[in-house]
This record gives structure tokens, sequence and C-alpha cells, in this order.
């Protein structure tokens, strides 16, 4: 009789649904969107180093506007782009498999898309690809100065009100902008102050357009940009030079000879605006005369400007700015006339 047990043997594994069938959903691989930002304000085919790398590595790339700036540089950097405007259902459906697409994102950014993407993702009956937003360039300081050029353009261009100004019918605005930004600054309104440095910039930006259409003497507003950057680097000989300073003194020196040797002026009066605030006017001669050491007596009569210009000249080499001294006296007079009003 045969006393050897019988040899164990191995359950069969029950029989299950294939591997592909059970691993979960993200494994499976539905894809990427990827929403490529650009600035116009940069010029077209500077992109960053990931936008590149993307844009290589997509499966299908797309542009709804045929017209992109950007379209010429990708082509000739052999990037496949085609001209298309799919749904968020259809963009979703082009990415199943696991395939990437890169929709390159024209200026109003694409929002009919992303809108249709984020109530596809809300209603959780639809398997969504990975969506990224990539910008491809970023604005450099200063950027939107661009903006303010083409909209001034148009403006000129369009609006019946801008396009018959001269440099004379602005003139006035530019003293009231001026105002307007001291006050903002002396009330120490920082919103006020933003706005109103807004309305100055406007002001410059203006009159640089008018002067384009000048028939025997144009400039635009890159010449003026320029000539202000030339004038500011070689009157800074401390920081774009040689020269040394390192006190406020110095560099108003360093300013004063460099301005000197440029105007090249007969008077030390010349250059002095006579239209200014009778203050302001007899503060900015006294401090001409002071900084060229001459000793010029103030003349005399029996006349109140004569006593307001001895109270400015007084002002002035003490170190006050007699204008905002009066404007300053003149809130409070103002503040005591509503006192009592009230």
């Amino acid at each position: 009789m045969n006393t050897t047990s019988p040899e164990p043997t191995t359950p069969e594994p029950p029989t299950t649904p294939a591997a592909a069938d059970t691993e979960p959903a993200a494994a499976v691989g539905v894809g990427r969107v990827v929403l490529l930002t650009t600035s116009h304000r940069v010029a077209p085919g500077l992109l960053s180093w990931p936008a590149w790398q993307a844009l290589r590595t997509a499966d299908q790339v797309l542009c709804a506007d045929g017209a992109h700036p950007q379209l010429p540089y990708l082509r000739e950097a052999g990037i496949a782009v085609d001209e298309a405007a799919p749904t968020a259902q259809e963009l979703v459906d082009t990415c199943a498999g696991g395939r990437t697409v890169v929709v390159v994102a024209t200026g109003e950014g694409e929002p009919a898309l992303t809108d249709g993407l984020a109530r596809l993702a809300g209603s959780g009956r639809v398997r969504m690809p990975d969506l990224e937003l990539l910008p491809a360039s970023y604005d450099l300081p200063g950027a939107r100065l661009l903006d303010l050029v083409q909209v001034m353009d148009r403006i000129r261009a369009e609006c019946p009100w801008s396009s018959r100004k001269t440099h004379k019918g602005l003139a006035k605005y530019a003293i009231e902008e001026a105002y307007e930004l001291v006050e903002a600054i002396e009330d120490g309104d920082r919103d006020e102050l933003r706005e109103e440095l807004g309305d100055v910039l406007l002001q410059v930006v203006f009159h640089a357009r008018i002067a384009e259409e000048d028939p025997d003497a144009p400039f635009s507003i890159d010449d003026v940009a320029g000539g202000i950057v030339a004038k500011l680097i070689h009157r800074h000989p401390h920081v774009f030079g040689e020269e040394t300073a390192t006190t406020p003194e110095e560099v108003k020196e360093h300013w004063l000879r460099t301005k000197a040797v440029e105007k090249q002026r007969a008077s030390v009066t010349d250059g002095v605006p006579l239209a200014q605030p009778g203050l302001a006017l007899a503060a900015k001669l006294a401090s001409r005369v002071r900084t060229a050491g001459l000793e010029v007596p103030l003349p005399q009569a029996q006349d109140i400007g004569y006593e307001l210009l001895a109270l400015a000249v007084r002002a002035e080499s003490e170190g006050a700015d007699p204008e905002a001294a009066l404007r300053a006296a003149a809130r409070a007079y103002r503040d005591a006339i509503r006192e009592t009003e009230g």
C-alpha cells in the first residue's frame, strides 16, 4: 500500500480581465493640452526654452489665427502649425491616447476655448487631459509704453477731436496736468499720483505724435526718448563714465558743468522760462545767480511785486521753494475759510 502523500497542488488563479482594463484611468494616458501665450510687446520668435521644447515635442500644434505674428518664425524653425479653432470637446478628443496638443493662443487668450474646457472639467463626465498654461514670452520693463504709442497713433488717426489738435492747442493741458501732478504729490495720494503721472505722460506722447506730421522738421517719440537718454548719459559721467561723485553736491556740479558745455549760453538767465509762475521764476533766477557766484543787487521800487521778489530770493537762499511754501499757506487759508463757513 502506497503511503506516500500526494504532492500539494497550487490552485489556478481566477480568470481576470486584461491588465489594461484594470489600470487606473491616469495610466492609460489622457493626453495634454498646452496653451502657449506670447506677448505682442516682444519681437516674434523670441520664445522661452520651455516653449520651444513644448512646440518641438508636441504631437500637434494648432493656432486659430492664420496671421498670428509667431507663425512664420515657428514654421521657419520646422514647427508644423495647423490653422484650426477646435471646440473644447474636439480638443479633448484629439488628445485621446496620450497625445500632446499645443495651442498657440491669439491676442485675446482663447477665452471661448478655456471656458469650454472649464465646463467640461466641471461636469465630471469627461476624462480631461492635463491642462497647462505656458507663457512663451514675458513683457520687459516699460513694454506697456508700446501700447500707449499704438493707442495714441490710432486716436490721432480716427478721433475727430484729437486729429485736429496742434502743439499750441494742447499747451494749456500740459500746464494743467503738471499742476495736478504737483497737487497729487503734495496730497500724498498714491492712486492720484499714478493717474496724474499717466496724464503727464499722455501729453508727451500726444505732442510727439503730432510732431511726426510736421512737413519740415518731423520727429517721433523714439527721437524724444533717444534725445533724453543721450542727455542723461552725458550728464552722469559718474555713472556711465570715469568720473566719480559720492555726494549730491558733486553730482550737481557734474550736471551743471556738462550742461554749460552743451548749451553754451551767453547769460545765466538763458533757458529760464518766463511763463512760469512769478514766485517760481524769481526763485529760479536767484538760483542761477547764486550758482554762478554773481553779485546782483535786487532792484528796488515801492511796489508789492518787488517785495515779493525779495521774499522769493530770500526763500531760495534758505533752501525753500517759495511757490510750494505759498501753496501750503494758501491751503491753510482755504481750510480756515471752510472752518469759518462751517
